[in-house]
């Protein structure tokens, strides 16, 4: 009889899907790169800068749906963490702090410079700070601490779509001062205390189904104007005053009841093989004349 040749082991489809949400995340980093080479090249026009923010407006979507794709896959790691962390430094720090600089704030000379740096430092630090408190609290987050920054990068581009006009450059329309303050103003958003909703905790509700026709309903008017550009510009721009209204409204209610709410007591350090043996000797009485040995004073491990 024919020898039964083995058979193949079959692929383990959940280790599979593990690397489906960082498919989006690196589809993420890509837009970014692909924006950032826009904006660097030699023959970088108005088209160019466009481009380069339709490709940043696509990560930002892809970004939206890697942490989405993980829950619902029941795939999240620490891993993917810390890659969507790098993702979006890359495409929402990086690619739009170039995009300004090269649309608009290369006018500046070293000022411009500047400004698009603290730009990229400050998401940075918005996105370590995110990572602290992502490890610290396991349940779902109502609020933001501070602007996110891929919404903070979906302003600069939605200002980019909405005043590109081609052969002329976006100083004409609102001058290089106002756009270095927008700027200044979204990097320290992104390192403030403010919160901003996460939308999270939304449920389908007759008052959220209200909410979202509102929102569709205001984009349709604005489109319908015939000024479809500033549709996005509009989401964003009501987006970070909402969380400015609200810190404005509630911030004050908000830092009281932190105040009064009970400090819990810091967890101790755990002690050391060394500081045990001296809590265990302190506990017991003195020492015992042996223990002036040598040969009792070695380690434990090294008998």
């Amino acid at each position: 009889m024919p020898e039964r040749r083995p058979r193949r082991p079959r692929p383990n489809l959940r280790k599979l899907m593990f690397v489906l949400p960082n498919l989006f995340t690196v589809s993420s980093i890509f837009c970014g790169v692909y924006s950032i080479i826009l904006c660097t090249g030699e023959a970088a026009s108005g088209d160019h800068f466009y481009r380069a923010a339709i490709s940043i407006f696509f990560g930002n979507f892809f970004d939206a749906f890697d942490g989405r794709v993980a829950r619902m896959t029941k795939t999240q790691s620490e891993f993917g963490v810390e890659l969507d962390s790098l993702a979006d430094v890359i495409t929402f720090g990086v690619a739009p702090g170039i995009l300004v600089y090269k649309w608009a704030l290369a006018g500046l000379g070293t000022l411009g410079i500047v400004v698009c740096a603290v730009y990229v430092a400050c998401g940075a630090i918005r996105l370590a700070r995110f990572n602290v408190s992502a490890h610290a609290e396991d349940s779902v987050q109502r609020f933001f601490v501070g602007l996110p920054i891929p919404l903070a990068a979906g302003m600069v581009v939605s200002l980019v779509i909405a005043l590109h006009q081609p052969g002329r450059p976006a100083a004409e329309h609102v001058g290089l001062l106002p756009i270095a303050l927008l700027m200044v103003v979204l990097s320290c958003l992104m390192v403030s205390t403010i919160r901003y909703r996460t939308f999270k905790e939304a449920g389908l509700n007759p008052r959220t189904a209200l909410a979202l026709l509102l929102v569709i309903g205001v984009g349709v008017v604005i489109a319908l104007t015939g000024k479809v550009q500033l549709v996005l510009l509009v989401y964003f721009t009501v987006y970070v005053l909402l969380g400015i209204a609200e810190e404005a409204v509630f911030g004050r209610k908000r830092r009281a009841a932190a105040a009064a709410a009970p400090v819990v007591a810091e967890a101790e350090e755990p002690l050391l093989p060394a500081e045990e043996d001296e809590v265990a000797a302190d506990a017991t009485g003195p020492a015992s004349p042996a223990a002036d040995d040598p040969d009792d004073a070695a380690p434990r491990s090294a008998r």
